[in-house]
């Protein structure tokens, strides 16, 4: 978990997004580490002679633009102290000779001068972007961290020799400091996380600074690089630490040469089925008709917005402004939450049953949908059941369905409202927000958020209020592995690949609005089901997608309802809270036929056409 924490002045602040923190079990191989590396800090960083080109070219619009680039190229020099060791300074005399945990960086002679002033002439020349002064602090820190760093990152290895190996040859450059001052000036762990700025992007960069500036916390100008055979006892040198007992059995799992495990074995062709899966007429599949009696939600009490995101920028992420994010995926922001997500849950579930007046009782089982669900035993369905004070239940269980949660889970509550012929309990939540880390897309997208629903049977002769529905699952690999958790690739972030996903939800949109077309009109009236539906509240997956492939399948963006401009994507949370959202704005002011298509990570889809009350919505 990466969680976010309030400063003192009531921002969002992601630490993680500063401070390197890689997970080195899941490391087997140096290649796979270097992937992780080549992805997160070079790809993204411009190297040395870029940036004097750049600013020759007058390819830069202000000083800013200038300064991440330098900053990014410091974070790609530092790629491996800052996620693998902690420098301290030892008097050569102190340092032990024989430890396989102690480390000395070697260098090749590098003579920063001549491109440091040519990257600060070029700074000079170009015209302040917002708060001069604050730019010159950042620029006074970055370029001093630059010209003193005393070799190219490109040869830089990530595993760096022990004190005895750097011996075995005498002419081995390494840090010599001339002076060292144990209290030299740096950042503290509050200092970072506490700067505010007005403008989100330095606020972001000045973070940077500091970070980097506490990669050499001492006189940089007293430091140069000496062969180990001409130390003397009382010199300092900076020792190389690892950070945790993973690093440092990752570097021994490197230098033991210990066998990979096998690969797994390649996916098989996706191959259709052998007929297509007809949705669910619940009228005429079923005896017991399903009455959704009450839905109450918890939306998180935190609002992230596309500033908050700007000023949280990560050392591995591409420039992007906050109304780019908002064209992209329709969010302006997403809430999240300091409660855990059993704590969510629970207070959703607990408005539900109020609002239906239901006794805990009464309920015959209780369906939790969720995918970012930490509490594997008891289920959170069995700890909800036990929490809210049912002593038996015919059935308490979990469901990843992902961002089909809420179709999945009412399939599931109709087919057991047959066995119980009592209210079932349906909750759909989701916690996010500590499960991102450094991946900009997933922090684009998701929030926290909870749902409860309680469906039960409706009386003799009523008509049902879920009326379809269906499901579906799985496809090509890649739309399988479309959103991803934990991720060892992304540190065991949420991980979410764009292109495939775009794919599935085109795919599934697709099929389900053609099979709404093919089916009758529940009323008799000409036309079809999809010519009686009122409003479309599909899950809220990015706005912008959305709307694209729902008009491309033939149904216009006026008749669709969104909610993610200011909760963002909650996953199996996304459809009820949407749908409550819809009523305490008006939209839905009467009984009304929703049509509520799902789909997500897993390849997953489904939908159900449902029929509404407002009254039945806990406000």
């Amino acid at each position: 978990m990466k969680p976010f924490v309030i400063n003192r002045y009531g921002r969002i602040v992601f630490p993680s997004n500063f401070f390197p923190a890689l997970d080195f079990s899941v490391f087997e191989t140096l290649d796979q580490f270097a992937a992780v590396i080549k992805r997160d800090f070079e790809e993204k960083a411009p190297t040395e002679t870029d940036m004097v080109a750049r600013a020759d070219a007058r390819a830069y619009n202000g000083r800013y633009d200038l300064l991440r680039d330098l900053a990014l190229n410091l974070f790609w020099v530092n790629r491996y102290a800052m996620t693998m060791y902690e420098k301290r300074p030892v008097r050569w005399r102190d340092v032990a000779r024989g430890r396989d945990d102690l480390f000395l960086p070697v260098f090749q002679p590098w003579d920063g001068e001549e491109l440091t002033n040519a990257i600060d002439a070029g700074y000079r020349a170009l015209p302040p972007s917002w708060d001069e002064g604050t730019e010159n602090t950042i620029s006074r820190i970055l370029l001093d961290v630059f010209r003193h760093k005393k070799g190219a990152g490109a040869e830089l290895p990530a595993i760096k020799p022990t004190v005895a190996e750097i011996l075995q040859n005498p002419k081995s450059l390494t840090y010599h400091l001339l002076a060292h001052d144990p209290d030299y000036p740096g950042y503290g762990y509050d200092d970072i996380i506490e700067y505010t700025h007005r403008v989100p992007e330095l606020e972001a960069l000045m973070r940077q600074a500091m970070v980097l500036h506490n990669q050499y916390r001492w006189d940089r100008a007293q430091t140069r690089v000496i062969e180990v055979g001409k130390l003397h006892d009382d010199d300092f040198v900076v020792v190389f630490y690892p950070r945790s007992d993973e690093v440092l059995q990752f570097i021994r799992r490197v230098k033991g040469g210990r066998r990979a495990r096998p690969r797994r074995p390649a996916p098989l062709p996706a191959k259709a089925p052998v007929g297509a899966y007809p949705p669910i007429d619940v009228r005429q599949r079923f005896r017991v008709m399903p009455r959704i009696e009450a839905l109450a939600v918890y939306k998180g009490e935190l609002t992230c917005t596309n500033d908050d995101l700007i000023r949280n920028s990560a050392y591995c992420w591409s420039p992007m402004t906050a109304k780019e994010i908002e064209e992209k995926t329709g969010i302006v922001e997403r809430l999240y939450t300091d409660l855990d997500l059993d704590h969510m849950a629970l207070l959703a579930a607990t408005r539900a049953l109020e609002k239906s007046g239901r006794r805990p009782e009464e309920i015959g089982a209780v369906l939790f949908c969720s995918c970012t669900s930490t509490k594997m035993m008891p289920s959170l369905a069995t700890w909800l059941s036990g929490q809210l004070g049912m002593l038996q239940t015919h059935v308490s269980c979990d469901m990843v369905a992902a961002c089909a949660g809420l179709p999945y889970g009412l399939a599931e509550a109709v087919r057991l409202l047959q066995e119980v012929e009592r209210p079932v309990l349906v909750v759909c939540g989701e916690k996010f927000s500590d499960k991102i880390g450094t991946v900009r897309t997933s922090r684009m997208i998701f929030g926290d958020g909870a749902a409860a629903l309680v469906v039960g049977p409706a009386p003799a002769g009523a008509p049902p209020d879920v009326e379809w529905f269906q499901t579906y699952a799985s496809g090509p690999m890649s739309e399988v592995d479309s959103i991803i958790w934990p991720n060892p690739e992304f540190d065991n972030n949420i991980t979410v690949y764009g292109p495939e996903v775009k794919a599935l939800v085109k795919r599934y949109l697709t099929q389900m609005i053609a099979e709404l077309k093919t089916l009758p009109h529940p009323d008799g009236a000409p036309g079809s089901l999809l010519d009686a539906i009122d409003l479309v509240v599909p899950h809220q997956a990015n706005k912008t997608m959305v709307v694209h492939y729902a008009k491309a399948a033939g149904v216009p963006a006026e008749q669709l309802y969104f909610d993610i401009e200011r909760v963002g994507n909650t996953s199996s949370a996304s459809i009820p809270i949407a749908i409550y959202d819809a009523v305490r704005e008006g939209v839905i002011d009467r009984p009304m036929r929703i049509f509520a298509p799902g789909f997500g990570a897993g390849a997953v889809g489904g939908y159900v056409v449902m029929r509404v009350d407002p009254a039945g919505v806990a406000q």
